[in-house]
């Protein structure tokens, strides 16, 4: 296990107390998930926890700091901090923290990704619903077959 592997292994197991939380690897990092939201990103071993507005003030704080990066030569700061250092000592002490992220990303409509697919689903059906209307409606004017005789 490499230690970047560690510290993903750490994170989620400092995030346990939300439940089932994952790992995907994203942005050079990784994205931690839970309750199908993304709640913290680990970044070059550093974890950042999702915040918002109600919660930022917590994080700064408790001596927290913003994960930011350079966005075409100004720094961007992301909702994403840290959480105190006591917090990284172990599951229970992060408890709290974690619970603030998950808040944070519920608020904030990350733990929505099956709506999406639903309503992309539910357009998809309608478009096919539309063309299906539509080549009938075109048949019907030119006296031709929407579908092959079956025998």
């Amino acid at each position: 296990m490499t230690s970047r592997d560690e510290d993903i292994a750490w994170c989620v197991e400092l995030l346990g107390s939300l439940g089932r939380v994952t790992a995907r690897r994203m942005f050079g990092g990784s994205g931690l998930y839970a309750d199908g939201g993304i709640v913290a990103l680990e970044i070059e071993g550093t974890l950042y926890l999702k915040t918002d507005a109600e919660t930022r003030a917590r994080f700064a704080e408790a001596g927290g700091r913003p994960f930011a990066y350079d966005g075409k030569g100004r720094e961007v700061e992301t909702s994403y901090w840290t959480p105190p250092d006591e917090a990284m000592d172990s599951p229970e002490a992060m408890r709290p923290w974690a619970r603030l992220a998950r808040e944070a990303s519920m608020r904030s409509g990350a733990a929505k990704p099956r709506a999406k697919k639903a309503a992309a689903k539910k357009s998809s059906a309608k478009k096919a619903a539309t063309l299906k209307t539509s080549l009938k409606a075109t048949a019907s004017k030119t006296g031709e077959r929407t579908r092959p005789k079956t025998r």
